[in-house]
């Protein structure tokens, strides 16, 4: 149940613009791979951009499930879109939470989808471990040099500003965070990465070879880059769960759709209980994902601990949406492997749902290491 009956009507709107403008033009362009900037416009337009921040900023001022809710709707219909608002969001987070009163003043443009975010921490050698980034912040006049190569960059090339993580000193304590344009001098972009899915949003590497960055784009004090990159990591590993969801969702409705209308030996073959039980276990898995995103945003709305909710949330769902997307799939038979359907394309990009955001594999190990603390044993 939504919480109030605005809430009620944004995810409405949020699901109505989703199939009305979004689903049409999905397929086309992940076929093509462009990146669809005027998208992110529009929903900019319709406020689905800012949800979760104040409305005196440009936001929607609306709680995070809320917010969750409609990332679902959308990933339901283009995963690729869903995923860049979820970005956008969390380039946003830095800004609101840390940035100086003047930095803050920017944040209007981009709740409103004037102005696109991306998000700058990610490294070859680093994977999800911010404390090993080894991009370089030098001290230079009234600002710092940055030296070194951001890889696997949502919206890289694409957006207006990104929010960078890079280091002024070792060790955890010495990341720090700055707000850095789009198009500056000393930054270049990689080649587009030639991915498996997710072909609409352009993923890229970001080079930075002595570009300088004035101290006015600092965000906070020097060495408190790892605290604000651990938060927003939190915070997007619920955006992707909820990513998750909306794509199995997706499959699940399209997977009832097909096996209610295809015949087979004279009844449709939803009819079949080997099809209605697979089809079963698919809405089980969607209905418990939500579930445990939906309580892990709660948490974090009402101000509680919420990092391990957020890894098992974003462990459960991903998982989820793979077996899910297979499983429909599966139902279409030889139709589902062709490009006649979406879900071989949702199956091929709930892959990348179990890699981003900190792989499976890392979010055990978060919620392994939550669980031995609370068990009194340091790890």
């Amino acid at each position: 149940m939504l919480p109030s009956p605005e809430a009620a009507d944004v995810v409405a709107l949020a699901r109505d613009l989703a199939r009305r403008e979004l689903a049409p033009r999905a397929a086309p362009a992940e076929e093509a791979g462009l990146f669809p900037r005027e998208i992110f416009r529009m929903l900019g337009r319709a406020g689905l951009l800012g949800l979760p921040y104040p409305p005196d900023l440009g936001g929607g001022g609306q709680p995070y499930e809320v917010y969750l809710q409609v990332l679902e709707e959308i990933a339901a219909v283009w995963a690729s879109v869903a995923v860049g608002v979820g970005v956008h969001t969390l380039s946003c987070f830095p800004l609101y939470a840390c940035g100086s009163d003047v930095q803050r003043k920017q944040l209007p443009e981009l709740l409103e989808g004037d102005l696109l975010g991306g998000y700058a921490l990610a490294e070859e050698h680093a994977g999800p471990d911010a404390a090993a980034l080894s991009t370089l912040a030098v001290p230079d006049g009234d600002g710092y040099r940055i030296t070194g190569t951001k890889t696997w960059i949502t919206h890289g090339g694409e957006a207006d500003f990104y929010v960078l993580f890079a280091r002024t000193a070792g060790g955890p304590g010495g990341l720090t965070c700055f707000l850095i344009e789009g198009r500056m001098d000393g930054l270049a972009f990689g080649t587009p990465e030639r991915k498996m899915a997710l072909t609409a949003s352009t993923t890229a590497r970001l080079h930075f070879d002595g570009a300088w960055v004035p101290v006015d784009w600092r965000i906070s004090d020097e060495g408190c880059g790892y605290p604000i990159a651990a938060a927003a990591l939190d915070a997007g590993r619920l955006g992707i769960a909820a990513c998750a969801v909306g794509l199995a969702q997706g499959a699940l409705d399209h997977a009832v759709r097909y096996a209610a209308r295809r015949g087979q030996f004279g009844r449709p073959v939803i009819a079949n209980q080997g099809i209605a039980f697979l089809l079963a276990d698919m809405a089980a898995a969607v209905e418990t994902a939500r579930a445990g995103y939906l309580e892990a945003a709660r948490r974090k709305d009402r101000g509680l601990p919420y990092a391990r909710q957020a890894s098992i949330a974003k462990l459960a769902a991903t998982d989820a949406a793979m077996k899910v997307t297979a499983d429909a799939v599966q139902v279409l038979g030889g139709e589902g492997y062709t490009r006649d359907h979406p879900v071989e394309r949702y199956m091929r990009e709930a892959k990348v749902m179990q890699i981003f955001e900190g792989a499976n594999q890392v979010q055990r190990m978060v919620i392994g290491r939550h669980l031995a603390r609370d068990a009194g044993y340091a790890c």
